[in-house]
Parts: C-alpha cells; structure tokens; sequence
C-alpha cells in the first residue's frame, strides 16, 4: 500500500509540474498579456519555426529576444491535419510543440534565433525537456530556405566540436505547416504567472536563458 501511495504522489507531482496534460479549464489568467490569435505581422517581418519542449517555455524565450515582434505557440514535424492540444499530447500526429518566431531581420538575424534556440535548451536530449517528455517535446530546427539549412548545420558542427561532443539530436526539418495552437495557449506564461508549470519550470527557464546572453534581450526585459 505504501508504495502505490508513493507512486501516484510522484505521478502527481510529476502531472502538476509538467506541460502534458493541461486543459482549458485548468486556465486561472489575468488581464495581461494580449491573446495573438490572427496576428498579422508588419511588412518586412521574417518568420521562422523552432521546437525545443513546452512552447510555454518557448515562446517567453523568444519574446525577450531584441528583434523579436511576436512568438506564437503551435504545432510543427507531423502529418495529421489540424491538431489540437489534446491529440498532440498522444505523440500520435507526429507534430511537435512549436513556435513561430517573427522577427525584423534589421534587428536581429536567422543566426542569432538559430543562437537563442541551442542556447535555451538541451539538444542532447531525445524526445524531450525535462519535466516533458514525449515525441512532442523533440528538438528540431526548422528551415524554409537552403541558406538556413547550412545556418543551422553549421551551429550544430560547431557545438558538437566545442560543447556536445558529437550529441546533439536536434532534427534539421523543412518547414512545412505551423498549426497555431489554441488561444488560451498564446502568451500562456504572462497571462498565468501563478500556475505551478510556470513557476517551478517556465520561469528558471526563461531567466536562464535572460543570463547567459544579456546581450541579446529587449530593454526592460533584463
């Protein structure tokens, strides 16, 4: 009896502080933060596509980024149709939780998002983010043109040499399709900042992120 009563405490802890398994109900949000539903981005925008865990984590990484006009969390990798949150979580559609990562190519480069997103998580790591995983938390790196495909390869064989010692398992994908994901997923961590995901996994993410690359973030966001 002990040991079930151990069990289902760490598979409770392990559900509260993780992406997986959260529904709409479950959302408590405030008044800030705007939803990003239909956004429509300035002319000249440039749009690129990065997977690497929960896209809660995601997303306020990309967002803190000089440069970065909006980042919107989403689907990516797969081959079903319309996926939605629930079917994702099954790992079942092959989709990988994404963002969508708009940016003013004046401010900031494809190589220094390529930068933000093997500096923000462990490529390493198969299938996952801890505390998330499963085929939808994979690391991948999506390009839309051949010249960020050589951007991307070429970061790879530079942190296997210097870093990862031959490790890293990030897919190199063509981009394809961004599905966006549900509007109570858009700006999840600003609008949640009590939700225990957030607090105990999102945000240490996030900060990080914000001290190994100052250098990098919007004014205000230090």
């Amino acid at each position: 009896m002990k040991f079930y009563k151990v069990f289902f405490s760490v598979a409770f802890s392990l559900l509260l502080f993780s992406c997986l398994g959260f529904s709409k109900k479950d959302s408590k949000t405030n008044n800030s933060g705007k939803i990003t539903k239909n956004y429509m981005p300035p002319k000249d925008t440039k749009v690129a596509y990065f997977a690497s865990g929960c896209f809660w984590c995601v997303e306020a990484i990309f967002e803190s980024v000089e440069g970065v006009e909006e980042a919107i969390s989403g689907y990516a990798g797969g081959h079903t149709k319309n996926p939605t949150y629930e079917s994702s979580n099954t790992g079942k559609t092959g989709h990988a939780e994404s963002v969508a990562v708009y940016y003013n190519p004046d401010l900031v480069s494809f190589e220094t998002l390529v930068t933000v997103f093997f500096g923000s998580h462990n490529p390493t790591t198969i299938n996952g983010q801890h505390p998330d995983y499963g085929s939808q938390y994979r690391s991948i790196a999506f390009y839309s043109t051949d010249e960020e495909k050589q951007i991307i390869e070429t970061k790879i064989d530079e942190l296997n040499k210097s870093t990862y010692n031959n490790q890293i398992v990030t897919q190199v994908t063509k981009h394809t399709k961004f599905y966006e994901a549900e509007e109570y997923h858009q700006n999840f961590e600003k609008r949640n900042p009590n939700q225990p995901y957030i607090k105990a996994v999102s945000v240490p993410r996030l900060n990080k992120f914000k001290k190994r690359f100052p250098e990098l973030l919007k004014k205000g966001s230090h």
